[in-house]
C-alpha cells in the first residue's frame, strides 16, 4: 500500500468494505480512496486487479460507495431504499462485465474483462450490494453504535448482535472511552 494514505479498514463482505473507504461520516471523516491510484490499491486488495484509474472513474466509485451506504442504511433502519440509491446501484451492476471463476484451489474469484476496467470491478461491488440489501445472503445489516461512524455493516456473528462496523477501531475507541470515563468518576469521588 503506498505510504502517507490512512489504512483500509478491511472487512470480509464487499460492499460494506467498499463503504468503508470513507470512515468516521459522523465526526471528522477520513476519505480512504482520496485518489485514482488509492482506487486502485483498495481493488487489489479485494481480487479486483485493475491497471488504471481515471478521475471519472473515481468518481463513480465514489457515487456507488455512497448509494450503497445510504441503501444499506436505509435496509438496517427498516427505511423505504431511498430511489436515487437504487438506481445508481442498479446502473453500476449492470454496466460491469466480471465473471466469477474457479480456482483449482476451489475458491471463487472475479475475471474482469479487461485489465483497465474500473467499471467492472464496481459492477462486481454492486452485485455483492444488491445481494446484501435484498436479503440473499445469510446475515442482517445493522449499523455500527459508534456515533461518529454509524457505518452500515453485514453483521454474520451467530448471534446477529454485533454493535461495532469493526472491533478493532470503534469497538476499542468506545470501550477505551467508557473505561476513561469510569476512571474519571472513580478519581472524581475518590478526592471528594
Amino acid at each position: 500500500m503506498r505510504a502517507g494514505f490512512p489504512d483500509f479498514r478491511l472487512g470480509t463482505v464487499l460492499a460494506t468494505s467498499f463503504t468503508g473507504t470513507l470512515s468516521e461520516r459522523h465526526g471528522n471523516a477520513v476519505e480512504r480512496i482520496p485518489t485514482p491510484h488509492r482506487l486502485v490499491d483498495w481493488l487489489a486488495v479485494y481480487g479486483l486487479a485493475v491497471d488504471s484509474c481515471t478521475p471519472a472513474q473515481l468518481d463513480l466509485a465514489r457515487e456507488l460507495r455512497e448509494s450503497i451506504h445510504a441503501a444499506a442504511t436505509a435496509a438496517a433502519v427498516g427505511a423505504a431504499l431511498p430511489a436515487a440509491a437504487v438506481q445508481v446501484i442498479n446502473d453500476r451492476s449492470v454496466q460491469g462485465r466480471a465473471a466469477a471463476v474457479l480456482t483449482p484451489e476451489g475458491e471463487r474469484r472475479w475475471q474482469l474483462s479487461s485489465a483497465s476496467r474500473v467499471e467492472d470491478a464496481l459492477g462486481v461491488i454492486a452485485a455483492d450490494a444488491i445481494s446484501i440489501i435484498a436479503g440473499e445472503r445469510d446475515g442482517k445489516l445493522a449499523l455500527c453504535a459508534s456515533p461518529t461512524c454509524q457505518a452500515a455493516f453485514f453483521d454474520t456473528s451467530q448471534s446477529r448482535t454485533r454493535k461495532w462496523c469493526d472491533m478493532n477501531t470503534c469497538g476499542n475507541r468506545q470501550k477505551k472511552a467508557r473505561f476513561n470515563a469510569n476512571q474519571r468518576k472513580s478519581t472524581a469521588s475518590a478526592v471528594s
